[in-house]
């Protein structure tokens, strides 16, 4: 009797069934970007723990890519992308004046 969810009713008309199969096509995209954002940033902080100057500018450039993808999608708020950029920058910026 008591499962995790709620079962959700299927709706009546053509266009709310078809709203149903957009969204969950909508849904698994922007899940697999979002992913993606957080795993851009998550290696360009480990490059920057490990010192690695070099990969760490790769990685930084490819990050900064996908962020603004992210953000021109409206998956992120672009202030969001804006500031994560600016964070990562000052970072790798630091790593490059420490060496």
């Amino acid at each position: 009797m008591a499962s995790g969810k709620p079962k959700k009713k299927n709706p009546r008309l053509a266009s709310g069934r078809k709203r149903v199969r957009q969204d969950i096509k909508i849904n698994a995209a922007n899940t697999s970007l979002r992913s993606k954002y957080r795993t851009a940033v998550k290696n360009v902080e480990k490059a920057v723990l490990a010192g690695d100057k070099s990969k760490v500018v790769e990685l930084f450039a490819k990050a900064q890519s996908v962020i603004d993808t992210v953000s021109d999608k409206g998956i992120f708020h672009k202030n969001k992308a804006a500031r994560d950029k600016s964070r990562l920058a000052a970072k790798v910026k630091a790593l490059a004046l420490a060496a």
